[in-house]
């Protein structure tokens, strides 16, 4: 049974993330540059939307322009590298830590003007584009074998799977294993299980939709927000769902009338989740 985890609202929720040594769920308004937790918020100059845990008192942030450490304990932020900095256009969108221990974050246009982002990973010292022209970078998850990623662009709806080496790095190139272009929902934020299964936010659709390592839809959990953005996998057995959801395009009679748009959401019993990636820096 799905219920609310958190009432806040969310122009733009994403980037959910259960710290596995802080017992904790972190998550992110994009628009309203914010970083939430159950206890706490804090709010930045810029936009802020993914990040990974370093250590038990630190995050790698990914902003519109850099990626930085945040301590949670001071609210002190310290620079790693600039992501996009030069480029007034682009900010942050959808990012997670791999097995090995880097972290790929995807970019996209503010006003998500065609082709104007990217994916890129950092892993010791290096930040390498993987993907150019991507509109709105969304569905970056791994297998839980270590040796496959995936990705998509929400505009063009097909969800992507690509083998990495023993690095991390990606080998060969990307094929799809979702084709998801023909249906009237985007394809969003994503998270694999235990079971090496992908579990895939779809914005418009209200639901979360599961599907296998060859690409065959599983089942949907259905959420009452419409716009849901990003499932995480928590709590003390990894076993609930959380889900972050958005109010942004929504009519204002939607948003007026039904509070939980914007809002996050715990599903119990879905799955086994993986613990999220440490960040190696």
């Amino acid at each position: 049974m799905t219920q609310v985890y958190d009432t806040r609202r969310c122009n733009l929720g994403e980037g959910p993330l259960w710290h596995p040594e802080l017992q904790e769920l972190f998550w992110f308004d994009i628009i309203g540059k914010t970083l939430h937790s159950k206890a706490q918020s804090w709010t930045f100059g810029e936009h802020v939307s993914a990040a990974g845990w370093v250590d038990e008192d630190t995050l790698l942030v990914a902003s519109e322009t850099a990626l930085f450490r945040f301590d949670l304990r001071t609210g002190n932020r310290t620079d790693i590298c600039g992501l996009d900095a030069d480029n007034p256009v682009t900010r942050s969108n959808d990012g997670r830590a791999d097995p090995q221990g880097g972290f790929w974050i995807g970019t996209m246009g503010k006003n998500a003007e065609p082709n104007a982002g990217g994916i890129y990973r950092y892993y010791k010292g290096e930040l390498r584009k993987l993907v150019s022209n991507i509109t709105i970078s969304n569905a970056i998850c791994f297998a839980p074998d270590g040796e496959t990623a995936y990705y998509t662009d929400t505009t063009d709806g097909r969800i992507m799977v690509w083998a990495l080496g023993k690095d991390g790095w990606p080998e060969g190139e990307a094929r799809v294993l979702v084709d998801l272009s023909s249906e009237d929902f985007g394809a969003d934020g994503a998270v694999v299980d235990a079971d090496g299964n992908l579990w895939n936010a779809q914005w418009g659709a209200s639901r979360v939709a599961c599907y296998g390592p060859d690409g065959g839809f599983i089942r949907a959990i259905y959420l009452p927000a419409k716009h849901v953005t990003c499932p995480a996998f928590g709590g003390p057995d990894l076993t609930t769902l959380f889900c972050t959801s958005a109010t942004q395009g929504l009519a204002p009679p939607v948003i007026d009338n039904d509070p939980v748009q914007g809002q996050t959401f715990q599903t119990e019993n879905v799955a086994k989740g993986q613990k999220e990636h440490q960040v190696i820096l």
